[in-house]
């Protein structure tokens, strides 16, 4: 297929999945190559911007999704009279700090770094789909495992978790959350506006 088809066909798929859809599966469908896709995918991603769109391609990890441009948020909004998701609390931040910088990692540890108990925060993050359970750690009692998900990244508007701000070496396991973690966890409190108007996107 030509370029303008394979773009056709590129945002079909996307747009009649309405999810990530992995770049496997898409090279497959397609049947191009990885490098092929990432070049149709950013044709795509560069026309929609250029001739300022009402959607958006966006890359998430391994995985490329459509999504309503962010400038737009306020008219879809108030058009579809969705209500805004309510802003994450501090406990709920710092909880998905811990998770999103040592992950996988269990309730326990997210506990042992913030010094309390993290039940209602984890279940929370996992109602919001910020978090998902990523199997069981190999110990007595095989204490549940958690990571981040897609929609933290696009929550967060990060490509992939390399786009965390870094943390210098420091060993948490004093019990309390690092200066390091209070510091993401500020740099997360700053983007939550953005993440509000970003989980309507979907």
């Amino acid at each position: 297929m030509e370029l303008k088809e394979l773009q056709a066909a590129l945002e079909g798929i996307l747009f009649a999945s309405g999810e990530p859809v992995a770049a496997e599966r898409l090279c497959m469908g397609l049947d191009i190559d990885r490098q092929t896709l990432d070049q149709v995918a950013q044709h795509l991603m560069d026309e929609y911007s250029f001739q300022r769109r009402g959607i958006r391609l966006v890359k998430l990890e391994s995985s490329y999704q459509l999504c309503s441009a962010p400038e737009y948020a306020d008219y879809i909004r108030k058009t579809l009279e969705s209500r805004k998701p309510a802003k994450l609390s501090q406990s709920a931040l710092e909880a998905l700090a811990v998770i999103a910088y040592y992950q996988p990692t269990t309730r326990a540890y997210v506990d042992q770094i913030r010094g309390v108990d993290s039940s209602y925060t984890v279940g929370l993050l996992l109602e919001r789909e910020l978090i998902e359970e990523c199997g069981r750690l190999a110990v007595p009692g095989r204490p549940i495992l958690y990571r981040t998900t897609k929609n933290f990244l696009r929550s967060f508007h990060l490509t992939t978790l390399e786009e965390l701000p870094e943390l210098p070496d420091s060993s948490p396991e004093d019990g309390q959350i690092t200066l390091e973690l209070e510091a993401a966890v500020a740099k997360l409190r700053q983007d939550e506006t953005q993440s509000a108007e970003q989980a309507q996107e979907e």
